[in-house]
């Protein structure tokens, strides 16, 4: 496997794929990123022992930036690190594109990927690409062309090297990825949804019923947790309650489970019956000609109203004619149709008089109405601010590719968003224009930014900038006027992560904190496209990660020929349901046709191969 990249995904998938997937694996690097600390996944000892030496041995090297160098790992193990200012041809023949199985493009630019995607596929048409690209229709496109070229090179061939391999083109992206997790944490806490092939499925955490047991299964037990429900386990590391996780239980295990609480999964019907199961959050419908003028212009209206309909009721009292005639009159008093009250009472004339003044006040304010409702309409684009009685609503700091995802899963989920950014040019501020999103244009370190987003009166607070410092100087900005206030963390040093989250849950019992890393959780996901497999989604339960992967079942053992029920691994992946299927009952078999959904983990997917 060849993994090449710029950034922490590139550092983590490499580990994932050593040390929990054990493939021999190429990390081609920029120079500048030969101090970075990779993060430990899967086999701590061996994946760290590897990564670590393959930085050390980087770092000891004193070779220019612009020649690339390979060292090798000791010990025999097929790991090495290479080093490129540029991810060239002769880059990718150094790395052995070549002879490898898969490679993995997972730079932080969309061009650089494409153009070394085309590259590779020149040079190894029967080659897996699995390639990182934010734009998702381009990526639409380029995963069908690089499909076409490898069937049209022969990537499909048999015999050689390389026979019979998938040559397919995978294109994923870390912000689709992570989005959903985020989003569904800040809005649940601890409800995850996935989409998967023609199913909806909802993962809940379960509290322990009355006699201690598990309560309420749902659709299947994914995991049962460290702790009793009665704190929050989803943010930090394992361990945290008197048990370790345990992920994918089976049927006796959870019956043995007495005081813990679980996670279960739930199929939904509809994207809408999940999109309105949202705990905690109102949404807000505001009338679309509401957002057309000022609060100022609508009371000037209102004053304008009543104005003509206490002249109307007066009128009708002195003349004593029909209240409807009186309002009639009064319209054209108003707007100086000619009726003068020659020769009628007092009273007549004195509220003709005050009619016409009225109208004359009430040209200024509909010339007021056109002219905001025009300028509305010309700057749709325009950034909002949010409106004074705003509350019960999310508040996104960052509008990164992140960020971008996780507000635009937010708002399909009917959830009202307020986003702080501190750069006028994100490219999450276009997203929030269309979607009529209030933005804070501030640094969320600075004081009166989060006010001005209403975090007095927030449900929870999204912090997803790239910096880990920034992220938590908001949190603990905002935990300092509402310390009941639930919060989520991107944070990428697992180590910090776990350190963070069990000081705010110490110093805030009351309230939820979750910590998530977005390489965390699409690292997976990307491992398993390198090694053929389609996974769906992720799952974050505490801080392990549980996968759903559409698999084909021929060419399993673990799955052909056996029933629903007998393919069950406890701990390692369970059949959740079969594609094209709205029901799956334990006792079907399993055909050499058959698609299935599975949940597993990341070593069950591993030995699923």
């Amino acid at each position: 496997m060849v993994v090449c990249g710029d950034d922490g995904l590139a550092h983590r998938l490499a580990a994932e794929l050593r040390g929990v997937h054990g493939e021999r694996v190429t990390l081609v690097v920029p120079p500048n990123e030969r101090t970075a600390r990779p993060p430990v996944v899967g086999r701590p000892r061996a994946a760290s022992a590897l990564l670590d030496r393959m930085v050390s041995a980087a770092v000891g090297r004193g070779g220019g930036p612009a020649a690339p160098g390979t060292t090798p790992v000791p010990g025999g193990d097929g790991g090495r690190v290479l080093e490129a200012a540029e991810l060239t041809e002769a880059v990718l023949a150094e790395a052995g594109v070549e002879r490898a199985a898969a490679l993995a493009l997972v730079y932080d630019d969309d061009e650089t990927n494409i153009r070394a995607a085309l590259t590779a596929r020149r040079i190894n048409p029967r080659l897996r690409l699995v390639l990182r690209l934010y734009n998702r229709r381009l990526g639409q496109h380029i995963e069908e062309l690089l499909d076409q070229a490898a069937v049209l090179t022969g990537g499909d061939g048999e015999g050689g090297e390389g026979g019979g391999q998938d040559a397919s083109t995978t294109v994923l992206s870390d912000a689709d990825t992570a989005a959903p997790v985020l989003a569904a944490t800040a809005v649940a806490g601890t409800g995850k949804v996935v989409q998967t092939e023609g199913l909806l499925l909802r993962a809940v955490e379960r509290l322990p019923a009355a006699d201690g047991t598990v309560a309420g299964t749902g659709l299947c037990t994914l995991a049962l947790l460290s702790g009793s429900g009665a704190e929050p386990a989803g943010g930090g590391a394992d361990g945290n309650g008197e048990h370790e996780p345990r992920l994918l239980p089976d049927d006796q295990e959870v019956l043995r489970a007495r005081g813990r609480a679980a996670m279960v999964l739930e199929r939904m019907t509809s994207a809408g019956g999940a999109e309105s199961a949202v705990p905690g959050l109102a949404v807000r419908a505001v009338p679309p000609l509401a957002s057309l003028f000022s609060r100022r212009l609508l009371w000037s209206l209102a004053g304008m109203v009543g104005c003509v309909v206490a002249l109307a009721v007066a009128l009708s009292l002195v003349t004593d004619i029909h209240p409807l005639r009186a309002f009639y009159l009064t319209l054209l008093d108003m707007f100086a149709i000619d009726d003068p009250a020659i020769g009628q009472s007092l009273g007549r004339q004195i509220l003709q008089l005050l009619s016409g003044l009225v109208g004359l006040l009430l040209l200024p304010v509909l010339l007021a109405a056109v002219l905001e409702a025009l300028g509305t309409f010309r700057t749709a684009s325009a950034l909002r601010k949010p409106p004074r009685g705003l509350g019960g609503h999310v508040v996104l700091l960052g509008l990164g590719k992140i960020g971008t995802r996780v507000l635009a899963r937010l708002r399909e989920l009917g959830v009202p968003v307020v986003c702080v950014e501190s750069d006028p040019e994100a490219r999450g501020l276009a997203t929030a224009r269309r979607l009529r999103v209030p933005v804070v244009l501030g640094d969320v370190t600075q004081e009166g930014v989060l006010e001005s987003a209403k975090i007095h009166r927030a449900y929870a607070l999204l912090a997803v900038t790239s910096a880990d410092t920034t992220n938590l100087e908001a949190v603990l900005a905002a935990r300092s006027v509402r310390p009941d206030l639930r919060v989520v963390l991107r944070l990428y040093d697992d180590d910090f992560a776990t350190a963070v989250y069990r000081t705010l849950r110490a110093a805030y019992p009351q309230a939820l904190t979750r910590s998530r890393s977005v390489t965390h959780l699409a690292a997976p996901a990307f491992a398993g496209a390198m090694l053929g497999r389609q996974v769906l989604g992720a799952i974050a339960v505490e801080r392990r990660v549980l996968l759903f992967a559409a698999v084909d079942v021929d060419g399993h053992p673990q799955l052909e020929g056996r029933t629903v029920g007998e393919a069950f691994r406890a701990g390692s992946w369970r059949v959740l349901a079969l594609s094209g299927r709205t029901d799956t009952s334990p006792g079907h078999v399993l055909s050499k046709g058959d698609r299935v959904v599975v949940a597993a983990t990341r070593r069950g997917l591993a030995e699923l191969r």
